[in-house]
């Protein structure tokens, strides 16, 4: 089997040491060559070709997002990026990400990490799954893919404001992970401000990143976001994510419970762990959405949620930087629907409506409860 060939970029010749030495520690990879900054780099991807490059944010010349930029536009690849966990750094990272890089990894201790052999394993395993992972270029339009029909979603859906919007009836579950803060950015951007719904988001991210991430995509979107805090209560038109290294689940009320219990499915937060929760207290008033992933995290969370009655939309294969976990829920046969990207937000407030119109004839929701 061919190896995966990989080329670091890192403006310190210590880290292009120490993060070569650990990639060729893997017999399934070969570092073909390094690079000392941006400019080196482009040099280098046009004429080594890599499968993966793994990228420094902070270098002279050119730094990380505008050799980022350029490699997207001229040669696009999987791109792995190391970046600080300081405050800018971690800013820098979303953005790489909305740039098209794959995946990232925080530096133990800033840019010269003399303890870098802790994220080893991490480095090893995103490379791995970098490899796998289709690139999107940011000026790409998704290309023509077959998906489990549907009636056309209005654009911008406008609702009338809940008559209690601290005790929504509907809630919206989002989980995702490699490719996630892109597509979530695609996604959050189709909601309308009045969402008759509470937005629950689990992204698989270390502690650090998740608020700088609420706090972009908050930006971006007309429904407010926020990382989720322990105790409060969900509300109609607001988006929770789930702060890295905490479960998030939803109690009886519609209260926050946030908790280091073990890791589900080799991750925390788990998608599972809140999907899971949902049922028991809003029944089938519940939107699951799973979209771009490696693995299966979400799987056992959608089955209940479309066995409770709620309404399941997974992000198809043609859009998905790595296709695994909603591979994972039609392999089981539980994806109502299976949409391109952008499409996805727009069915996800067609299916708040569906539900809405089911509780009026039926009776209202468990929300609240």
């Amino acid at each position: 089997m061919a190896k995966t060939r990989v080329l670091v970029v890192d403006d310190s010749a210590f880290m292009r040491k120490v993060i070569s030495d650990m990639i060729s520690q893997d017999p399934s990879f070969e570092v073909i060559g390094t690079a000392r900054d941006g400019l080196d780099a482009l040099q280098k991807v046009a004429q080594l070709q890599p499968d993966v490059v793994t990228l420094d944010v902070e270098m002279p010349r050119k730094n990380g997002l505008e050799t980022l930029r350029d490699i997207m536009a001229s040669h696009p690849v999987p791109v792995v990026m190391l970046s600080s966990v300081t405050q800018s750094g971690t800013k820098a990272t979303l953005e790489a990400l909305a740039l098209g890089a794959v995946d990232f990894i925080p530096k133990p201790s800033g840019a010269i990490s003399l303890d870098i052999e802790k994220i080893k394993d991490e480095l090893l395993s995103k490379i791995k799954a970098a490899a796998l992972a289709k690139v999107q270029p940011v000026k790409a339009k998704p290309q023509p893919v077959k998906t489990i029909s549907m009636p056309p979603v209005q654009k911008r859906a406008v609702f009338p404001q809940p008559l209690d919007s601290t005790s929504p009836r509907i809630v919206v579950a989002i989980g995702a992970s490699t490719g996630g803060p892109r597509a979530l950015e695609a996604v959050l951007r189709q909601f309308p401000k009045s969402l008759p719904a509470a937005v629950l988001v689990v992204q698989h991210m270390p502690a650090g990143f998740t608020r700088s991430m609420a706090e972009r995509l908050d930006q971006l979107s007309s429904i407010t976001v926020k990382e989720a805090e322990e105790g409060e209560r969900i509300r109609a038109g607001v988006a929770y994510v789930a702060p890295g290294d905490y479960h998030m689940v939803v109690g009886a009320g519609g209260v926050i419970r946030l908790e280091q219990t073990p890791p589900v499915n080799y991750v925390r937060p788990s998608i599972d762990v809140t999907f899971l929760s949902l049922p028991p207290i809003y029944a089938g008033q519940a939107v699951g959405v799973i979209l771009t992933g490696m693995g299966k995290d979400g799987a056992a969370g959608m089955a209940k949620i479309k066995a409770a009655g709620g309404v399941t939309i997974v992000q198809d294969e043609a859009t998905s930087v790595i296709y695994s976990m909603p591979r994972a829920v039609v392999e089981n046969g539980d994806a109502d629907y299976i949409l391109p990207l952008d499409r996805i937000g727009d069915a996800a407030v067609r299916a708040v409506t569906t539900l809405m119109e089911r509780g009026r004839e039926g009776g209202s929701g468990a929300g609240g409860r």
